[in-house]
């Protein structure tokens, strides 16, 4: 999801990248417990704090900026509220406060722990592209591609994070500049999840895109609001931006 800004990031920032649990490179193994129901977005977050503690050697603790699509936003979430003095920028991109009911959430789960990955193949494009023949395209088909490569454990874990997930009353406590973007065609996160953020998180300032929920169709759009929100955090010491 990040291909298309990550040149361009790349020339002001350590970027760091990472693959949910049973995502691309990563395991579901990384899971501190990843059996039907345990898995939450706090569990998520400790692991992409382990991961920078790791990736950085051992050094005094460094803040980062941290991004994050969707799930990825709302481990970002977590992140600022349970350790402000470690992200020093946070950008929630097409993501929420609460993803909707938990019923939903735990039957996707149950689903996909029975089937496979082959039933969200079908019905995908339509939740994740502002336009479903984005599917055909070679952004879309790669997205599509690495979901059917998903291990269905890792991707019931992460809907059993997403159905405990619910932090609207805990996000006005959040002390890190935040950035939310909001995806004017998006059906899984509309418009109306993008403008609670903002009014919920202090000072959070809301921008707007033209895409679906993963923000491809508008990469260029999303690069230029990230730059220059990331950009005007430079006079705080920070070594590292996530993109989850």
């Amino acid at each position: 999801m990040w291909q298309a800004q990550r040149a361009r990031l790349g020339e002001d920032f350590r970027v760091l990248r990472y693959d949910l649990p049973g995502h691309g490179g990563s395991p579901t193994g990384a899971l501190r417990d990843p059996s039907p129901g345990a898995t939450t977005v706090d569990d998520l977050a400790d692991a992409v704090l382990a991961l920078v503690d790791d990736v950085t050697g051992g050094e005094e603790p460094s803040a980062f900026r941290c991004a994050g699509i969707s799930l990825g936003g709302a481990v970002g979430a977590r992140l600022a509220l349970r350790h402000p003095r470690r992200v020093a920028a946070l950008a929630l991109v097409c993501s929420s406060a609460r993803f909707g009911a938990e019923g939903p959430w735990r039957e996707r789960a149950e689903l996909v722990r029975r089937e496979g990955m082959a039933p969200l193949r079908e019905t995908s494009p339509g939740r994740w592209f502002a336009d479903p023949a984005t599917a055909r395209t070679p952004v879309g088909r790669a997205l599509l591609d690495d979901l059917a490569a998903v291990d269905p454990a890792g991707y019931a874990a992460c809907c059993d994070a997403l159905a405990g997930y619910d932090v609207r009353a805990e996000l006005p406590a959040v002390q890190t500049p935040t950035l939310v973007i909001g995806g004017t065609h998006d059906l899984a996160t509309p418009l109306g999840h993008a403008r609670e953020l903002a009014g919920l998180v202090p000072g959070a300032v809301l921008r707007t895109v033209g895409c679906g929920h993963l923000a491809v169709e508008a990469p260029d759009a999303v690069e230029r609001a990230l730059a220059s929100f990331l950009a005007g955090g430079q006079a705080v010491a920070r070594r590292m931006s996530m993109l989850p």
